[in-house]
């Protein structure tokens, strides 16, 4: 064990050596001292690791010792100890940032928990982590080898993601790579769930299925404006992990009233998964019944731009007569000015807001040379999601809600997947160029390694041509064609994209909020 170095201030030191002692006998280096000067100069021309120090000395008080040693080394950590357990003192001493607050008389124990709270944190949790991690390693690996349904892959994949955001809080990863094996593993088995019964979600309404995205607005959204203003906050892109890494941000907001994954239709994009959920429809319905509402594959316009028609024809469909409002944020000022004006949205029922940040980042992060090396991997791309969250407006909007009666529920349209293995495709010019699916006339490719379907209606999506055919890439593969094909897998290897089939994409959350 590294042997830390602790610096303990009090005028009654002399009294503290059964501590000091113990203290010593556990490992830990001690220098004591008299007073708040005598501190100050230790720390001025010596390392310590901790400072433990008495709130009631004589001169310098322990307070104005704390705001010298903050304003000085504003990251050595300070314990404060006192007998007087005034509630204006313990306020002034964690608004100068200490790292805990012990009350005298002291226990031996109490004061060992404190330096290890607080020195050995990272380094406990990171043992514990990973030997629990290692105790469900089986039983993970049995749930993904037995799951018969879509409740058993919703469970697991909540629970590949909790050890993946565990593991990614320790200083010590070495389980991280056991994760990953058992993680592409679950991939595998996922793929091969979703092949066998996507066709029957879609086209029989008597099976057991999942809430897909067709179903969502309907099911979970129309049910909530029976009593409160509901905003249907629809954050583009946003996988699961990304969800819970804003989460604690949020639940300082609001209670969190439900919490569960739901299933994006295929394919994994803005222009069918997300019409489908403002319409509730497939996007084979959407282009029957609304063909001027459905821009198709060979188009050059945006592909998402009638969600709000296609949101007034569901509330219609479901005979709904409620004022409803619908924006779309793309800019900050544009989040900025909603902001501000959100009680102006309370007489509707509903209002539904599209922030579509998250899928340029993912956008950005392909193109980007500078995002590609702030976001190396999924843990640094949930950070900077974090980030932007924290410095958004679409906070500002939670914070303003938070002050009103009104449900609020948080989800996305699909996820997205960082792709690392390149497959061979070949296709015509009139071939769509997203790199997780590909619809076209004369598609060559592996059989084995994709999904396919050359009856798109049975899996809700209109063809562009009677010969078209359908393919998706599985797990964390991606297209390429076989022209300049080392070019392309070095420009799109390690980029987040999305369209095909994986659980970060196809498993998404649904999180409903009500006011505190």
């Amino acid at each position: 064990m590294q042997q830390y170095k602790i610096l303990w201030a009090d005028d009654e030191i002399e009294l503290l050596k059964p501590h000091i002692l113990f203290l010593e006998q556990k490992g830990y280096n001690l220098t004591p001292v008299n007073s708040g000067s005598d501190a100050l100069e230790e720390i001025d021309h010596n390392h310590f690791d901790i400072v433990f120090l008495d709130e009631n000395m004589p001169g310098m008080s322990g307070l104005e010792t704390l705001n010298y040693i903050k304003s000085t080394h504003p990251n050595l950590p300070v314990v404060m100890i006192t007998k007087n357990e005034a509630e204006e003192i313990m306020e002034e001493a964690i608004g100068a940032k200490i790292a805990d607050y012990l009350i005298k008389p002291l226990n031996p124990n109490q004061v060992l928990l404190s330096v290890k709270k607080i020195l050995d944190n990272k380094r406990i949790i990171s043992e514990k982590t990973n030997l629990s991690y290692q105790r469900a390693f089986q039983k993970l690996s049995m749930n993904v080898m037995e799951a018969q349904n879509h409740e058993d892959w919703a469970e697991i994949y909540k629970k590949l993601v909790y050890w993946e955001m565990e593991i990614d809080g320790t200083e010590d990863k070495s389980m991280a790579e056991v994760l990953n094996a058992q993680k592409v593993e679950a991939e595998g088995n996922f793929s091969d769930f979703i092949m066998k019964n996507y066709e029957s979600w879609i086209s029989d309404p008597d099976i057991d299925r999942p809430l897909l995205s067709h179903y969502l607005i309907k099911n979970r959204i129309f049910p909530l404006i029976q009593d409160d203003p509901v905003f249907l906050i629809v954050i583009d892109n946003l996988r699961f992990d990304q969800w819970k890494i804003i989460e604690p941000d949020i639940a300082e907001l609001f209670s969190i009233e439900s919490e569960e994954l739901y299933y994006a239709v295929l394919p994994t994009t803005t222009s069918y998964a997300r019409n489908a959920l403002f319409a509730g429809l497939t996007p084979f319905e959407i282009a029957n019944r609304f063909p001027d509402l459905w821009i198709d594959e060979e188009s050059d316009d945006k592909k998402n731009q009638f969600e709000e028609e296609l949101l007034a024809s569901n509330l219609e469909r479901n005979r709904i007569k409620e004022r409803f409002s619908y924006y779309k944020i793309l800019k900050p000022d544009e989040g900025k000015h909603l902001s501000e004006g959100i009680s102006n949205l309370m007489s509707n029922r509903l209002n539904a807001i599209v922030f579509n940040f998250v899928d340029m980042l993912s956008h950005a992060r392909t193109d980007m040379q500078m995002i590609r090396e702030l976001a190396p991997d999924e843990s640094a791309y949930r950070s900077i999601t974090k980030s932007w969250f924290t410095h958004s407006s679409l906070y500002d909007i939670l914070k303003a809600l938070s002050n009103q009666r009104v449900k609020v529920a948080i989800t996305t349209d699909h996820g997205t997947i960082r792709v690392i293995k390149a497959q061979k495709i070949v296709g015509d010019r009139k071939t769509n160029t997203n790199l997780r699916y590909k619809v076209g006339n004369n598609l060559a490719f592996n059989k084995e390694k994709v999904y396919f379907h050359r009856n798109a209606e049975k899996i809700g999506l209109p063809k562009p041509h009677i010969s078209s055919t359908f393919v998706f890439a599985l797990e964390d593969h991606f297209f390429a064609y076989p022209n300049n094909f080392n070019h392309y897998v070095r420009y799109y290897k390690d980029t987040f994209q999305h369209g095909g089939i994986s659980m970060e994409e196809m498993l998404i959350p649904l999180v409903v909020l009500g006011t505190k």
